[in-house]
């Protein structure tokens, strides 16, 4: 099903946001795109929405099975501007977003689906689901020169931290049950990577309502729903491997040339398994055994 704009899509095919959750893929570049939409199908998302451009392809399976719209992700607020539009469109119905080449993986994965998840997170009176970005890459970046490798994908097992998040309309006091995450390629190699890119942390998973509205560092204009937990106890958290800092920093002129190999001591060969995300603290299971 394919649609040459939002405003197409939100007429012809508004009936596939009815029921939640609801995938968005935004789409940059044409690596990994089949294995992400494939990839969260199987998580259990009712319907995946991709963001394209027009000149990609997509296998026949998918072209019949996913909301393709035609659309250029760019550095204007297209990101969010895409995200926002769908929002807007289905109100109480539960979201998440990413890029190509990203894979969500949340505790338990392997034997409940997102949906179950969800419902749990619903019932502790969470709106919002925080989301860090574990960067993955390639071991060897001769043979995979994009840094891309599924069957070799690494990850950093250590060395990731959190700081008090500002609130500079209080006198830059820290908010409340809100934290910056930072670790991963964004902090081993942030001299290549802007001060405002360099966090972690989204909030990736979420209820729509009227006028909450996604901004360009990944948060919302609703503050609870860039809260961590609930005041009372902890709550879920899941994790988006992604290879799409590895990804810009072998794309990036400024930054290729400077990294031989994205392998160091505290590396890892990803497992793909939800296991060990949650023995190495990327993800927590909340209340939910």
């Amino acid at each position: 099903m394919q649609y040459d704009s939002v405003q197409t899509f939100l007429k012809d095919g508004a009936s596939a946001l009815a029921k939640g959750p609801v995938c968005i893929v935004l789409v940059e570049d044409s690596v990994e795109v089949s294995t992400t939409l494939r990839h969260h199908q199987q998580a259990g998302f009712a319907t995946v929405v991709v963001f394209m451009p027009k000149q990609f392809d997509l296998p026949r399976d998918l072209q019949e099975s996913v909301h393709r719209i035609d659309y250029t992700i760019g550095l204007d607020g297209t990101m969010e501007d895409a995200v926002n539009h769908v929002i807007a469109a289905a109100p109480g119905v539960w979201m998440y977003y990413c890029f190509n080449a990203e894979y969500l993986f949340h505790p338990f994965c392997e034997t409940r689906s997102v949906g179950e998840m969800l419902s749990f997170h619903t019932e502790e009176r969470r709106d919002a689901m925080l989301t860090y970005v574990v960067d993955l890459y390639s071991d060897d970046l001769g043979r995979n020169p994009d840094a891309v490798s599924l069957d070799h994908a690494h990850l950093d097992r250590s060395d990731y931290f959190a700081l008090a998040r500002p609130d500079v309309a209080n006198h830059n006091h820290p908010k409340e049950r809100q934290l910056d995450f930072f670790g991963g390629l964004r902090w081993r190699y942030e001299e290549h990577i802007p001060a405002l890119r360099r966090k972690i942390d989204r909030i990736a998973l979420f209820k729509a309502k009227a006028g909450l509205e996604l901004r360009a560092d990944h948060t919302f204009n609703d503050e609870e729903y860039n809260t961590y937990a609930c005041p009372w106890h902890h709550n879920i958290t899941v994790a988006i491997c992604s290879f799409r800092t590895a990804k810009a920093l072998k794309q990036n002129p400024g930054s290729t040339f400077d990294i031989e190999t994205f392998k160091w001591h505290n590396s890892a060969a990803f497992e793909w398994h939800s296991r060990q995300l949650l023995d190495l603290g990327l993800m927590e299971p909340g209340q939910w055994f």
